[in-house]
């Protein structure tokens, strides 16, 4: 699967958990942009492991603060399963 593919699902994801309306780039931070918190986030990271029927290591999980580090780690994720 492609990045640009992944990307796309992803900000499917997050039109359907935040309900914005509001353009999401790869530069959009998860936690300031969004107003989600740290257990909102763990939630949509779990939703995402599930719709990609893979998993995030847990160290990889404290990299992601950008919609664009988000991608980038489930798309090595991805990959590597």
């Amino acid at each position: 699967m492609q990045q640009d593919e992944i990307y796309g699902q992803v900000v499917s994801a997050i039109g359907a958990v935040v309900g914005t309306t509001r353009p999401i780039t790869a530069e959009t931070n998860i936690l300031q942009d969004l107003s989600l918190d740290s257990v909102a986030v763990m939630d949509f990271i779990m939703q995402i492991e599930t719709q990609f029927d893979t998993i995030i290591p847990l160290n990889r999980i404290a990299e992601i603060e950008t919609v664009g580090d988000l991608v980038r780690i489930l798309s090595a994720s991805v990959q590597a399963a």
